[in-house]
């Protein structure tokens, strides 16, 4: 089924019209057409609803009613040291998916990639399409945000609202994820912070471990960094069983 984004003060009643930018793509090439059936998700909801109105500057579907949220029960912000190329972008449509409600590049003193303020404001307007993109794609009910980069230094404070933060390690040896899910049984957020490419510098391991932001394991193998905030935001998910 079809599925739009529709800000709420499109909607009158039970009925939602379509954002400017999904118009030329409902008419043109999905070929909507009153009475076809799609889904609506609109202030943190989602919707079955049928198409009323097709016309070139006009999409409006009538609702028919809330379908259950997609959204975890667990609040989850992946703060994600910035990688080269395009890397970004696959890890935010993944993470997207995966159900993470937040996005925070940071800078991290062995990250090989350096943005001017005006090249980081254009990434990140960019980086907000394709998490909005991929949130219509999985059905998600919010569309997460994503931050501007923000330097190792911010992330303590940016942290403190989540019940917890860890950080994955290549040089940690105590628990994994399934140890910190023991001792933390029922969170209702959590930060996970990842690495660049070079990993962490143990002086930025000791600024974050001396604000309370836990060290762990993702194991024996070092996983690159498009893979290791894929596979900690996999695992705290399944264990916290929002994989069920």
């Amino acid at each position: 089924m079809h599925r739009f984004y529709v800000n709420p003060e499109n909607r009158t009643e039970d009925l939602f019209s379509l954002e400017q930018e999904d118009l030329k793509h409902a008419v043109s090439v999905l070929r909507l057409k009153p009475g076809d059936p799609v889904e609506i998700i609109s202030d943190g909801k989602r919707f079955s609803a049928v198409v009323r109105e097709v016309s070139p500057g006009t999409v409006s579907a009538q609702m028919l009613e809330e379908l259950p949220s997609t959204e975890p029960r667990i609040r989850l912000a992946l703060f994600q040291g910035l990688p080269k190329s395009d890397k970004m972008e696959l890890i935010i449509q993944k993470a997207v998916e995966l159900g993470v409600s937040e996005i925070i590049p940071v800078k991290f003193a062995r990250c090989v990639v350096r943005y001017s303020d005006a090249d980081a404001e254009k990434k990140t307007l960019r980086w907000q399409k394709i998490a909005r993109e991929a949130g219509k794609q999985s059905g998600r009910s919010v569309i997460p945000a994503v931050r501007q980069p923000v330097s190792v230094s911010a992330v303590p404070g940016l942290c403190r609202p989540y019940d917890a933060a860890v950080v994955p390690w290549e040089e940690s040896t105590s628990f994994g994820p399934k140890g910190f899910c023991e001792s933390r049984p029922f969170p209702v957020s959590l930060a996970v912070i990842i690495g660049p490419e070079g990993g962490i510098e143990p002086a930025e391991v000791d600024l974050l471990r001396s604000s309370g932001i836990v060290p762990l394991t993702l194991g024996r193998r070092i996983l690159r960094t498009e893979t290791a905030g894929i596979a900690a935001v996999s695992a705290f998910l399944s264990l916290y069983g929002e994989m069920e």
